[in-house]
């Protein structure tokens, strides 16, 4: 994909002296009294401002956080919080500006944090008035935050269609590389694992990804929904067996092509979804009907566990047991280390997927973690994101 990049930009001398707005990821989560329980956003966002600092731009950084209604400003929408966590990881005060659409005083080697951008009327619907207005502030419009470039927003879209200068910011740049190396030109075979409670949701993913990869590991209340598909009981666990005709069909499109979706061939069991349910592993065929399915068993896992051993390139959307559960994690630890142990190029996205990861310590391990889970999703989809849409035309 042909984006022009901001590290290109710095590179060539292009930034120094310019204007430069950063659309950001802020949106970090916190407590009731409004601090931040965890800052892995605001960390991964620093590098492109510290880049423009020393680029000697003039430097504004924008973000939404939280769900504020459009011109009713609360003091709960505020990224104060988030100015002060910025200040400290820079080493310098960040001011925060309000009411900035109007105009913005910043000289070369300061920055200022613009207050939540999705208070400004017209922001979600990318209203053409305040993207332009967004635009004249700027020489330089930097599109780092991929957990939005799904969203065609004033501050995401209409920006950087109007502004002078529009580009990627190293991580969105990152974003585009991995997804490119994962989906566009994959080393074989390409695996991917899709797991979660619904297959409603992740349906056009299952079947997007069923015309490209080479296996399809399938986990969680998806699995049980394929499961019924191939003729076997689940008993009372959750599944959606209104579509196992869609589950049918992803399980041809696949054998159409020489490929597989591997149906557990052992499954671990609990009467109760409970953390301290007597868990027990059964045969595929031999769930009872008072049995809720929680996991893969150990077989199930081990073969999966060789298949990404095996693999190219893995990518990976869910954790395919309630691992939150020590009884029921199995299936997902396992996966997790046979990725860590993979030399295939891995990328991984998605809230659940990216705890589990957390959890068995492989972050050094996975090739790429994806920063953003809607936006992930609609990659895997097929779609052509706005932000990468938009980019690549102003790039020609």
């Amino acid at each position: 994909m042909n984006v022009i990049r901001f590290t290109d930009l710095v590179a060539q001398g292009k930034a120094k002296g310019q204007r430069v707005f950063i659309r950001a990821d802020l949106n970090v989560p916190q407590d009731d009294a409004g601090n931040i329980t965890e800052d892995t956003r605001i960390r991964a966002s620093v590098p492109c401002i510290q880049m423009a600092l020393d680029a000697g731009a003039a430097v504004m950084v924008t973000s939404h956080l939280g769900r504020p209604t459009e011109g009713e400003f609360k003091p709960a929408d505020s990224l104060a919080p988030v100015a002060q966590r910025l200040g400290e990881l820079l080493g310098r005060e960040v001011p925060l500006v309000s009411n900035w659409v109007d105009g913005v005083a910043v000289k070369p080697g300061q920055v200022v944090l613009l207050e939540n951008c999705r208070v400004n009327k017209g922001e979600k619907k990318n209203n053409e008035e305040l993207a332009k207005k967004m635009a004249a502030l700027c020489d330089i419009f930097v599109h780092d935050a991929f957990g939005t470039a799904h969203r065609a927003e004033a501050s995401t879209y209409g920006i950087a269609q109007f502004a002078r200068q529009a580009c990627a910011g190293p991580l969105l740049a990152a974003e585009i590389d991995a997804i490119t190396k994962a989906l566009a030109t994959p080393r074989r075979p390409l695996v991917a694992i899709v797991a979660g409670s619904k297959v409603s949701t992740k349906l056009t993913i299952l079947k997007a990804l069923s015309e490209k990869v080479d296996g399809l590991i399938v986990g969680g209340g998806i699995a049980n929904t394929f499961m019924l598909a191939a003729g076997l009981k689940i008993g009372k666990s959750l599944a959606e067996p209104d579509l196992i005709g869609e589950a049918k069909a992803v399980i041809e499109a696949m054998k159409a092509r020489g490929a597989a979706v591997p149906i557990p061939e052992d499954v671990v069991c609990a009467k109760e979804f409970k953390a301290d349910a007597v868990a027990t592993v059964k045969a595929a065929s031999d769930v009872a009907d008072d049995d809720l399915i929680l996991d893969i068993g150990p077989q199930t896992a081990a073969k999966l566990a060789a298949q990404l051993k095996a693999a190219g390139t893995i990518v990976w959307n869910g954790p395919v047991g309630v691992f939150e559960f020590a009884a029921f994690e199995g299936g997902t630890r396992t996966i997790a280390q046979a990725i860590a142990e993979s030399s295939a190029f891995s990328i991984a996205g998605g809230g659940d997927t990216l705890a589990a990861i957390a959890k068995y310590g492989i972050e050094k391990q996975v090739g790429y973690i994806s920063t953003g889970g809607g936006a992930f999703l609609e990659v895997l989809e097929g779609k052509t994101l706005p932000a990468f849409e938009i980019l690549s035309r102003r790039a020609a």
